[in-house]
Order: structure tokens, then sequence, then C-alpha cells
């Protein structure tokens, strides 16, 4: 047990000290980004190397069915092998005992990663990046609220209660009291950040009532890809210490702004360290027009990973604090694409489409194929958009269906994504998708049941 424990990141180790390790989680996103996997008692974590897992866990949907991306042997539910990444390990100090939390990676029994788990599929585009001497750096933004309690599906999302004993309010963008209303829920995630060794670089109120944002520090896009994931898990267990739930989902309340994972993107000369954005003497490069260019093109096909859920594109709603369209400008925050103020050594893209709703893994990874894909293309983007983008037309699907469409079509998406990721990906979000066509709406019910 000493071996092993003498290995973990710093804050792990910490967390442990003078502590008995009781318990690991050994975890793994699925598609969705929920955290699949085993607990395991600490004695049998130190003897065993892996673990395995069905690859079936990929194949099923948000609701708990399954899509037929088995392939050609059928289903099977043939086991995986789990390994785990060390430098991930972390606490989960919500937990009763002491636990840690270890992500692992998949792969098949030849050693092979496996090419539809949401890790491999981020690891595969920065690899295809450092093929080219360039190293991504990205930094994401997290955006949630902190709703009532709610039990029934039937019944509407409604903000939190805050401190003072009235519900949180809306259109209170940046407001420290607003802040202060969540205050106890905002100091556990605090307590848990540091535990797990997260740095935030901020928490502000937004503009939705009970809507707060996390700012995170920018980095490398696996290992921030991995925060984000956790981050979920924290903030929600936070919010069940004080009566009240953490969403994550794009647009939980009818009349309130959405919430989006902004990612920030600039891309570096590994040789160098240079930002290739910027030249010598600090002006804008090809390199970052062209970056610009390939999310312009390519963005459209990579909208159904960025917005994977039906009630992602109830997000994208003229002046609601979300994009409609593939514009970019500069410090503009009604385009699609937005190239913030910044010095030359910092310049970067935000890409603003993808909702907080995404995993994480596949929402940083479908934003730098875009990129990638525009640097290999040398792809010109429009001419920068000055104004409200909110006054011309959308120009980004508007429903799941079209989405999937432009994204089967996708070819050289696929090439950067993993082609086998992109059939899975396919055919389990079809089927999600085509189970909510099956569902009636209180809408439908009220205005045709006696109308039409």
């Amino acid at each position: 047990m000493k071996d092993w424990t003498e290995q973990l990141p710093e804050a792990a180790r910490q967390f442990l000290e003078n502590r008995r390790l009781d318990e690991v989680e050994c975890i793994i996103s699925d598609l969705p980004g929920i955290a699949r996997g085993k607990a395991v008692p600490a004695s049998k974590f130190a003897r065993q190397d892996y673990f395995h897992l069905p690859d079936s866990i990929f194949y099923q949907t948000i609701t708990g069915d399954w899509g037929e991306a088995a392939g050609a042997e059928g289903f099977i539910e043939r086991d995986m092998i789990l390994r785990p990444d060390m430098n991930t390990a972390t606490a989960a100090p919500w937990t009763g005992d002491w636990t840690l939390q270890v992500i692992h990676d998949a792969y098949d029994r030849k050693g092979k990663p496996i090419p539809y788990a949401p890790r491999n599929v981020l690891k595969r585009v920065v690899d295809l990046y450092r093929k080219q001497g360039w190293e991504p750096v990205v930094a994401p933004e997290m955006e949630f609220y902190l709703v009532a309690r709610n039990l029934d599906p039937a019944k509407g999302i409604e903000p939190m209660m805050g401190r003072s004993g009235r519900p949180a309010a809306a259109r209170q963008a940046y407001s420290m009291s607003a802040v202060d209303e969540f205050g106890p829920v905002i100091d556990d995630i605090y307590d848990f950040a540091e535990a797990q060794g997260f740095e935030i670089d901020g928490i502000t109120q937004e503009g939705g009532a009970g809507q707060l944002e996390i700012n995170l520090l920018h980095g490398d896009p696996i290992r921030l890809a991995d925060e984000v994931f956790y981050f979920k898990r924290l903030i929600r267990e936070a919010a069940l210490r004080h009566d009240c739930f953490a969403t994550f989902m794009a647009k939980p309340i009818a009349d309130e702004p959405g919430s989006a994972m902004h990612v920030h993107h600039s891309v570096l000369d590994i040789e160098t360290g240079q930002n290739l954005f910027s030249g010598p003497q600090g002006g804008e490069t090809d390199a970052f027009f062209h970056f610009i260019g390939g999310m312009q093109k390519h963005l459209p096909s990579a909208i159904a990973v960025l917005a994977p859920y039906v009630n992602s594109y109830r997000r994208y709603v003229k002046d609601h604090a979300a994009p409609i369209n593939l514009a970019w400008g500069r410090d503009n925050r009604t385009t699609g694409i937005r190239v913030p103020l910044s010095s030359p050594a910092a310049r970067r893209v935000e890409n603003r489409l993808a909702g907080m709703d995404c995993n994480p893994y596949l929402g940083i990874a479908a934003s730098l194929a875009c990129g990638y894909l525009g640097l290999m293309q040398e792809v010109w983007p429009d001419k920068q958009f000055k104004g409200d983008a909110y006054e011309g037309e959308g120009d980004i699907p508007r429903v799941m269906g079209d989405a999937l469409d432009m994204f089967e079509e996708a070819k050289d998406l696929h090439e950067v994504l993993g082609p086998e990721f992109a059939r899975v990906y396919s055919i389990v979000k079809r089927t999600e998708y085509e189970e909510f066509l099956q569902v009636i709406s209180p809408w439908e019910r009220e205005h045709l049941l006696l109308n039409v």
C-alpha cells in the first residue's frame, strides 16, 4: 500500500495524510459524461493493475436504453481493460470514509485504445496537434444553475431558495450579493476543489436566476477535461448538502439564459513555446485566422457533439446570451466565435457554442478538431463581424435531427475524432432522439387536444 500511495499527486497525498484510505473509485466517462466504474477496497486496488467493464457502457443512451452500435459481432458486451491514470487520483471529500477517485483509460485485449471512449477521443485529437509540433491549450468556463429540489419531471424547474429566504433572482449578472445568497454551497465547492487539488480562477453570478459560472486556469486539454468531469460531480455533491440541486442542463428554465461551456483556445509551438496566433511583432498570424476559419467551416457539423440533447437547442435563442451564428469578432459576446482582449502572448479564440450539458472530453475534442482542420486546410474566415450579431441570421442547426444529419456527413471531422467514434456516437444519439420523438409534451396536449 505504501509504495503506490507515495506516487499519488500532492493533493491526494495531503488528503490522506495521517488517515487510512478505505476505498478507491475506479471511474471512466461514458458518452454523456456520467462516471461509470467500480468502487473497490483500497487493499484490492493496491493489488490490481486493471479492471474490466463491458464495452456496452458506450452504447447506452441518457435514458438507459441501448443503441445498436455493437458492430458486426453483435451485442456480446465484450470486456474492456481499464487501466488507471494515477495522475488523475484525487479525493472524494464528500464521502463518509476516506475515498479516492481515479480516472481509467479503456483498451481492448490487444492493448489498443477503445476508439469511442471519450477520453481516448480527446487524446487522439491532442496527438494530431503534437504530431505537427503544436501544443493545444484550453481554458473552459462552466455555467450551471443551483435550483430547488425537483422530484417531479412534470413540474417546471425553479430557482433555489437563497440564504435570505428568498428565491434566487434573475438578471443580477456579476452581483456579489447574489453570489452571497449561495454562500454555503460555494464554500463547499471551494473546500471540495481544494481537497481535490483544483484551482478555481473565479466564481461569478451569471444572468440567470441561481446561475453561476466557474472559470478554470488554462492548460492541457486532457487535464482540463478531467477537471470539468470531476467538477460536475463535486458541484452536485455540494448542492445536495444544502437541499438543492445543481444542474448542467443547457436550458433548465424557460425564460432564463442557458448554460454554456465556453472554451478558450490557443496553440503553442512545442519547440519555442511561442503562441502560434501571434507573430514576432505581436500581430495576428495566418494560423490565427486559419483556426477561426476552421471553426466557421466545421463547427456546424460538430454541433451534435457540442449540443448533445434535444434540450441543448433551446439555448440558442436570440438575445439570450447564447450565439445563433458563427460570426467572429474581437471582444464581442454576441458572436459565436469571440477573440477576447489579451496580450499577444495570451491571444486566444473562444468558442461560445458548446453547452454545459456536453461531455467535456468530447466537447473540447470537437472544438479542437475544427480548429485543427482549419490549420491543416488553411481555411480563411469570413470578415470580422462588428456590431450586434443577433441581428444576423442563424446559421447553426436548430434541432437535434438536423445536427445529426450534418455530423453524419462530416467525413473530415470523422477522420480527426475517429471514424469508429463517429459511427457509435451517431447511432446512440439517433436512438436517443427517436425515443424523445415518441414523447407527447404538455404543450401538445394543451394546444392540440381540442383545437385541431
